[in-house]
């Protein structure tokens, strides 16, 4: 990256949010472009501005862009802009860029009801042990907080969400569940999620949620998109049952 790349952007940046930023090459149409090398949620808004930025300048040319965490990967038209020409591109949309400036308070928060219970989130019992802490303190921890959604990845739907209360972090487990019943609420490491189908996971789950996270028939088919603020909503059993939620329990074999 050349050096007036990074030094327009360093001049609009504290040093605690400077993007980096570097152009990785991820194929002959394609361009990763690592603004941190950090998790922080004070990163959305040079992330969101990016794919902004790269929409209105790549124009018919994009392909796709899919936002991260600290990274965008940007896919071209290799039929219209050969690899060098889309990084010079990507260089003249880095060298003017500016984090979005909406007020992160003022933007809405989408709420997902969850049944937290041991039938539906097993892994309750090992987030117990390991913090000390007894069930409620934990759901109203993992409630209390409002998420961002960093990315959608790994299944159609799938919100990765941060970052999770530094007292719930806790590893992935050992060994993936064969199946995760929709709708599972989970957490590893800083994230959150919940899981949009039945898919092998391994993910430690605390509850389930109702809503439909992934539809077909939905502008924008994912009920969750990058950026966006969430918040989960405890509901007792009966409530979760009255909004159309599985109370099936998980079978651990």
């Amino acid at each position: 990256m050349n050096k007036s790349v990074n030094n327009g952007l360093n001049n609009r940046v504290s040093n605690n949010q400077r993007p980096l930023p570097r152009l990785e090459n991820a194929g002959m149409d394609a361009w990763l472009v690592r603004l941190f090398d950090t998790i922080d949620e004070r990163n959305m808004g040079w992330i969101t501005a990016l794919v902004s930025a790269c929409e209105q300048a790549f124009g018919k040319q994009l392909l796709d862009i899919v936002p991260s965490y600290t990274t965008v990967l940007v896919q071209f038209d290799a039929l219209q802009l050969d690899h060098a020409q889309a990084r010079r591109l990507l260089q003249q949309v880095l060298a003017t860029l500016a984090p979005d400036s909406g007020d992160d308070n003022d933007s809405p928060i989408k709420e997902l009801s969850v049944w937290y219970h041991a039938s539906v989130g097993p892994d309750m019992a090992r987030l117990e042990q390991h913090t000390g802490l007894e069930t409620a303190k934990l759901i109203a921890l993992h409630s209390d907080h409002i998420y961002r959604v960093f990315a959608l990845g790994f299944a159609p739907g799938f919100a990765f969400m941060g970052t999770l209360p530094a007292l719930l972090e806790l590893p992935r487990l050992e060994r993936p569940r064969p199946r995760v019943p929709a709708g599972s609420v989970a957490i590893a490491g800083r994230q959150t999620a919940a899981y949009p189908h039945a898919s092998p996971g391994g993910w430690n789950l605390l509850g389930r949620t109702n809503a439909r996270l992934f539809d077909v028939q939905r502008s924008g088919l994912s009920l969750l998109q990058v950026g966006d603020r969430v918040r989960f909503v405890p509901v007792n059993k009966a409530e979760f049952a009255r909004l159309g939620g599985d109370i099936t329990p998980i079978r651990e074999p």
